[in-house]
C-alpha cells in the first residue's frame, strides 16, 4: 500500500548494522530503533481460533493489543491487518446464510462496530506518518482517491428476448397470480408499445459520458437455472448488446450461482463470453456475491481471472476486509500470496433498498457517509448498481435520483 520495497532481516547483528530506514517488528526492542511489538499471529502456521484483544488508538478500535512503551503502536497493526485482509474468520466454522454465504452480521467488524471504517487504510496512513518523521527521505506512495462505477447485469431484459417457452411461462405465472396489471405490461412491452424496464443501457451511458466515469460491467452469461435467470446466451440481441457495452466500458464475467459447485461451469461461461467479445475475460464478480474461501478464488485463478470485485457483503454496506484499496488474495490454507487482485466494493443499492429497507433520502445519506470514509484515506470507492434498479419503475421508483446524486458526490 505504501509502495515500499521490503527486506526481512532475521539476524539481530545484521539488522543493527543496516544504515537505511528500518523497523523492528518482534517481541522486544533492541535499543532506540523504530519498534512495533508483535503478537503471535504472524509467527504461527496453520489456522486456529484466535484470542483477539481489543483496544483503542486515535479514536479507532484496535485488534491484537500489545503492551510495550517503546512500540510505535499499542497494538500489532501487522497482525490486525493480516487477520482482516485474509478474511481469517471466514476459514473458521460459521453459520451460513440461506445462500451458503458468510453473513455480514456474523463478522467481527459488524459485531464490534467497525464495518464502516477502512481500518487497514487508516493504520497504513498512520504508519507512513511515523516513518516519515524519522526517515523524511523515504519515498512513500501517496494514494489518490478514485471512483469506479460498476453495473451487474443479472438479466438484460425483463420481458423481451427470453424465448418462447419462458415468455409463455411468464404469462402463465401472471394468470396464476391473477396479476393482470403485470400481464398487461408484459404484453405491451412484447408488442413494443412500451420500453422494457430493464433496458436502461442508453441512460447508463448518458451518465457515463456526462461524468466521464470509469465503469465496469459484470454480465451473467450462464445457462438458465433457479438462481440464474439471465437472457439466453444464444440470443442475437443479447450478444449484440454485450458487444455494444464492451465498446464503451470494461466487461467482466458474473459467474453463475452454480459455478461454485459444478466443475467446469465457470470455464464454460468465461469461454462463452470471451468468444462474443473476441477478447480475454479477466475481471469477475460473483453472482449473489457467493464467496467460499478459498475455493471460489482458486477457481477464478485456475480459469484466468486476474481481478475480482466480489469482496463485500450483500446485507450491509462497508468494508468486508476493512480496506478500500485493491490487494492480492492471500490463500491462508496454502500460506501463499496469489496473483488474484481483489477490489473491494463499499456499497450496493440492493443492500440499502432491500436489506436495510431505506427510502431514497436515507440511502443518499448513507452513500455520502461511506464515500466520505473512502475519500478521507485516499481509497477507491466502488459502487454496485444493476440495470434493473436504474429503471426508475415499481420498487425502484425514485432511485435514479439516488444514483445520480451518488455519482456526483463520489466524483474525485
Amino acid at each position: 500500500m505504501l509502495g515500499l520495497q521490503l527486506r526481512c532481516i532475521h539476524n539481530r547483528e545484521e539488522f543493527e548494522a543496516y544504515e537505511g530506514a528500518k523497523l523492528n517488528y518482534s517481541f522486544q526492542p533492541f535499543g532506540d530503533e523504530l519498534f512495533v511489538m508483535a503478537d503471535n499471529l504472524l509467527f504461527e502456521r496453520g489456522i486456529s481460533d484466535q484470542e483477539i484483544t481489543f483496544g483503542e488508538y486515535n479514536g479507532q478500535i484496535t485488534l491484537f493489543q500489545t503492551y510495550n512503551k517503546k512500540s510505535l503502536f499499542p497494538f500489532d497493526l501487522f497482525s490486525a491487518s493480516f487477520y482482516l485482509l485474509t478474511r481469517y474468520e471466514e476459514y473458521l466454522p460459521f453459520i451460513k446464510d440461506k445462500y451458503g454465504r458468510f453473513d455480514a452480521e456474523e463478522s467481527l467488524a459488524f459485531k464490534k462496530g467497525f464495518l464502516g471504517k477502512p481500518l487497514v487504510n487508516i493504520w497504513a496512513n498512520d504508519l507512513a506518518s511515523k516513518l516519515l518523521k524519522v526517515f523524511p527521505d523515504l519515498e512513500i506512495r501517496t494514494s489518490k482517491y478514485q471512483f469506479i462505477s460498476t453495473i451487474d447485469v443479472d438479466a438484460a431484459f425483463a420481458y423481451r428476448h427470453k424465448g418462447m417457452l419462458r415468455t409463455l411461462g411468464g404469462f402463465l405465472k401472471d394468470i396464476r397470480a391473477r396479476d393482470f396489471r403485470e400481464m398487461h405490461t408484459r404484453s405491451l412491452v412484447l408488442r413494443k408499445k412500451l420500453d422494457d424496464p430493464f433496458d436502461t443501457f442508453d441512460y447508463q451511458f448518458e451518465i457515463l459520458k456526462r461524468y466521464n466515469l470509469k465503469q465496469i460491467y459484470f454480465i451473467l452469461f450462464a445457462d438458465y437455472g433457479t438462481n440464474d435467470k439471465n437472457t439466453p446466451t444464444h440470443s442475437r440481441i443479447f450478444r449484440e448488446l454485450v458487444r455494444w457495452i464492451a465498446d464503451h466500458a470494461d466487461v467482466g464475467i458474473h459467474p453463475s450461482f452454480t459455478s461454485n459447485s459444478v466443475s467446469g461451469k465457470l470455464k464454460k461461461e468465461i469461454n462463452r463470453l470471451s468468444k462474443v467479445l473476441h477478447r480475454e475475460v479477466t475481471k469477475s464478480r460473483q453472482h449473489f456475491l457467493i464467496l467460499h474461501l478459498p475455493s471460489t478464488y482458486r477457481n477464478l485463478i485456475n480459469n484466468g481471472i486476474t481481478d475480482d470485485y466480489s469482496m463485500g457483503y450483500a446485507s450491509q454496506i462497508g468494508f468486508r476486509a476493512s480496506i478500500c484499496t485493491s490487494f492480492l488474495f492471500y490463500d491462508l490454507e496454502m500460506e501463499s500470496t496469489t496473483t488474484l487482485r481483489l477490489h473491494p466494493f463499499a456499497a450496493m443499492e440492493g443492500t440499502l433498498r432491500d436489506y436495510n429497507q431505506l427510502d431514497a433520502d436515507a440511502a443518499i445519506e448513507r452513500y455520502h457517509e461511506i464515500i466520505d470514509e473512502v475519500k478521507s484515506v485516499g481509497g477507491t470507492y466502488i459502487s454496485i448498481w444493476h440495470n434493473e434498479s436504474l429503471s426508475d419503475k415499481k420498487r425502484w421508483k425514485g432511485w435514479r435520483a439516488v444514483y445520480e446524486n451518488m455519482v456526483e458526490y463520489a466524483l474525485p
